[in-house]
């Protein structure tokens, strides 16, 4: 694929939708935007990053989870985003739903990982144990 499709600040909002509704964690859990322009710095960020969809997609997945965008599900809203990106642009998507993987998350908000890391998690599903 020659043009890299880029997710829109209304497609992030409807992932957070999504992700409260299918995974909901508590029943105070709730698909609200707190700061828009959040999700656009987020999104320039990934737009602005040289390399390819994987290179752009650990952009994404490390600035979502980590800006706190969203009231409830910044987490879960920052991996289905990440997942959409890289299938929308014909690529493969190697992480698998697992204990593990959801504590790699806690890592990335905890900025435990390196770039270079979540790059390589998303593209094989392989990355070191995230340990406090």
């Amino acid at each position: 694929m020659d043009e890299i499709i880029y997710p829109t600040i209304e497609e992030i909002e409807y992932y957070n939708t999504i992700a409260i509704e299918l995974f909901r964690k508590s029943k105070h859990d709730q698909a609200k935007t707190i700061e828009q322009s959040y999700i656009s710095q987020a999104l320039k960020k990934m737009q602005q990053h040289s390399g390819d969809i994987y290179d752009k997609a650990a952009v994404l997945l490390n600035e979502l989870t980590y800006i706190h965008a969203f009231e409830s599900g910044n987490k879960r809203t920052a991996f289905l985003s990440t997942k959409q990106f890289i299938l929308k642009n014909e690529g493969k998507f190697n992480i698998y739903d697992t204990t593990d993987n959801a504590r790699v998350m806690i890592g990335i908000r905890e900025k435990y990982y390196a770039q270079e890391e979540l790059r390589e998690w998303i593209e094989h599903g392989t990355i070191r144990t995230f340990q406090r």
